[in-house]
């Protein structure tokens, strides 16, 4: 079992007239990763970034870039994604007709390969492609927009998705994305997750760099013993 709770900030709602501060400021700070959630206006309602901002965040720190396609037709952009810097790439059920190819194709470019499942989306549709997944991301909200109120759930589907994991023996790393925060990281942590993702609790703070250092306290070894 892992034990360290890894935290990975999202930019989503963060000033991008700060872009690089913000990036330098999670570059110093305990973050494991960098969440980076990519929105096409088409999947999600949302627009957010692309390829150039990942190349700029790409040049300012070395931590991993956890990059979240919400796009159609994701397939068309990996190669993209992954020379712009990307290190793990994670698409959605829901946009992948043929999905063991894709996530196939994302671990041939050298990447971490992940499956994002929205809120209505049953895990048990992960159950044949769990053996290439390094990274599973369910999402505690509907996508498209940061700062949104957590889907209470998600909890007990990501108890089934562990007992799914367990029944298979495999062990990709469990990502959780929505309304995260220092309220509602214990029950994600004790339902097995490995990542938490945060945005708008982490960067709402006064004191972004202290809320991912009290996040990443939620060691799992606090509730398994």
């Amino acid at each position: 079992m892992k034990d360290q709770v890894l935290v990975a900030p999202s930019i989503l709602n963060t000033d991008f007239t700060e872009l690089g501060k913000t990036v330098d400021l999670l570059d110093q700070s305990e973050a494991d990763w960098i969440h980076l959630d990519i929105m096409d206006g088409v999947f999600v309602p949302n627009i957010s970034f692309g390829i150039p901002v990942i190349q700029s965040i790409r040049k300012r720190t070395a931590k991993p870039l956890d990059v979240h396609l919400m796009i159609v037709e994701p397939d068309r952009h990996l190669e993209a994604f992954r020379d712009a810097g990307a290190d793990l790439i994670t698409v959605h059920y829901e946009t992948c007709p043929n999905l063991h190819r894709t996530l196939e194709y994302i671990r041939t470019l050298g990447a971490k390969a992940g499956v994002a499942v929205n809120p209505h989306t049953p895990v048990e549709s992960l159950r044949d492609v769990l053996e290439i997944l390094d990274l599973v991301l369910i999402m505690s909200v509907n996508p498209g927009y940061g700062g949104q109120k957590f889907i209470y759930q998600s909890i007990p589907k990501l108890r089934r998705l562990k007992q799914m994991m367990a029944e298979e023996n495999l062990n990709p790393l469990v990502e959780i994305d929505g309304g995260i925060g220092l309220q509602n990281a214990e029950p994600v942590v004790k339902a097995g997750v490995d990542v938490l993702v945060a945005g708008s609790s982490v960067f709402s703070d006064p004191d972004p760099a202290s809320v991912i250092h009290r996040l990443r306290q939620f060691s799992k070894s606090t509730f398994f013993v």
